[in-house]
């Protein structure tokens, strides 16, 4: 992998999923990694929002070295192949805390935005609205609890997620900036 790596993280429901799938839309120079799971698809998740996977078929690619990040999340595994992005590309990764944390360590050179709710209504509204049941809501914002410190211990840049505007403006600059850096080293 020869271009940079950028990893956005941080709980459910703080609109990872839109923000990647925005910042692909307005950087021709990013290509998205895509995850796998083991978990259902939601209601309305489109069928490559994740390579949905069983646990068999998951478990063998772990065994094979096929993941360069992987984790087990609320009872379902998720994680990252191998990349292979095209030529010139960027890769940017959506992935768990734990994720995260797996990909600093191997590259240090890897840009992690953590993303953020703008408060746990917010958060719990939008847990809803992509479909998740109370109880997962309920676990997601345990969860969100826990991997919150973590997620802003690692992160390089700390977005708060107020609106999808705003933030792709923020994220786009965090992503300039490390690229200029990059060239700056470079030179």
């Amino acid at each position: 992998m020869s271009g940079l790596i950028f990893v956005v993280s941080g709980p459910g429901g703080v609109g990872k999923s839109t923000l990647v799938g925005e910042l692909v839309k307005h950087d021709p120079e990013l290509w998205l990694s895509r995850s796998w799971t083991t978990r259902e698809r939601r209601p309305g998740e489109t069928a490559d929002a994740y390579q949905f996977v069983t646990r068999a078929e998951f478990e063998a690619h772990i065994d094979a070295g096929g993941f360069l990040e992987w984790t087990n999340f609320l009872g379902n595994y998720y994680g990252t192949p191998q990349p292979s992005p095209p030529a010139d590309k960027d890769i940017v990764l959506e992935i768990e805390v734990d994720g995260a944390s797996q990909v600093k360590q191997q590259n240090s050179n890897a840009v992690l935005i953590f993303i953020l709710p703008p408060s746990r209504a917010e958060q719990r509204q939008r847990l809803h609205v992509r479909g998740d049941d109370e109880r997962k809501v309920d676990e997601r914002l345990r969860k969100a609890e826990e991997e919150e410190p973590v997620g802003l211990a690692l992160a390089d840049h700390v977005i708060v997620n107020q609106t999808l505007d705003h933030t792709i403006v923020d994220m786009l600059e965090v992503i300039a900036q490390a690229r200029r850096a990059a060239s700056i080293k470079e030179s």
